[in-house]
């Protein structure tokens, strides 16, 4: 029996076509949460850079963000892991020498280095995310402890600059940045992290999702689901496969499971 839903947001739960979640996706959302399911996101955004769920936010009973970084629940559990010091001075060196825009995400603050037209395009366009970004410098932001770096680089810079790291992992989700986070983070463990707290077993759970930073949760899920939009190379890890977010995707892997009926 599923007691517990883990969405991820862009590609999933919400339409990068539209930056919309599906009416069928709301409603199957609510016959889940109606029948005592609970209901968990699973992002690689910030908790404050959340801004295209607000009409499921009433049924969500907790969240993990940054890739597992930092997880919480509404009853008032909360994790976080921050990066090494060492290896988060060592990338914000990178990105003062090699002038790479990288979106930091600290303890308290986010902050956009090396702000240009490229990042902003990526996060504005690709994700909808228009409000005023903080001029902090980065090593302000760094002392408060770093729970993600977001740089905008391709695969081959990304592998050269993580071979300087010793604590860290990285993931991607999109062709264009990377997700930089402390070795040991993913969306599994902190699926694991809120079943311990909550008492729910793993086998219990369902976990969705489209890109590489979904591999970890589809696989440590009861049962992991790839939608039909998803990157390739994680649909053979999953139990199922659905069809895309902006066809009914969400609502017919519920109703396939028998969470839902239609």
């Amino acid at each position: 029996m599923v007691k517990a839903l883990f969405f991820d947001i862009d590609g999933t739960l919400v339409s990068f076509d539209t930056h919309r979640i599906p009416a069928s996706a709301i409603e199957a959302l609510k016959a889940a949460k109606a029948r005592g399911v609970k209901i968990f996101i699973s992002t690689g955004r910030a908790y404050p850079l959340i801004n295209n769920i607000d009409a499921i936010k009433p049924l969500i009973d907790g969240y993990i963000t940054t890739n597992g970084a930092h997880s919480f629940m509404l009853d008032g559990f909360e994790q976080s892991t921050p990066i090494d010091s060492t290896d988060a001075a060592i990338i914000a060196d990178y990105l003062r020498t090699t002038g790479t825009a990288c979106m930091v995400v600290g303890r308290n603050d986010i902050v956009f280095h090396n702000l240009n037209d490229k990042l902003e395009r990526q996060f504005g366009e690709m994700l909808d995310l228009h409000f005023q970004w903080s001029d902090m410098p980065l090593d302000e932001v760094v002392r408060q402890g770093v729970l993600q770096f977001t740089p905008i680089i391709d695969e081959t810079e990304e592998m050269r600059l993580v071979t300087h790291l010793q604590h860290c992992v990285s993931s991607r989700w999109c062709p264009y940045f990377a997700d930089i986070t402390a070795r040991g983070v993913n969306k599994g463990n902190g699926l694991l992290a809120i079943c311990n707290h909550t008492g729910i077993d793993r086998s219990e759970t369902m976990a969705f999702g489209d890109g590489g930073n979904d591999l970890p949760i589809i696989e440590i899920a009861g049962i992991g689901v790839a939608m039909g939009n998803a990157n390739e190379s994680i649909k053979p890890h999953a139990d199922y496969i659905t069809t895309p977010v902006d066809d009914d995707g969400i609502a017919r892997a519920l109703a396939h499971f028998g969470i839902i009926y239609q």
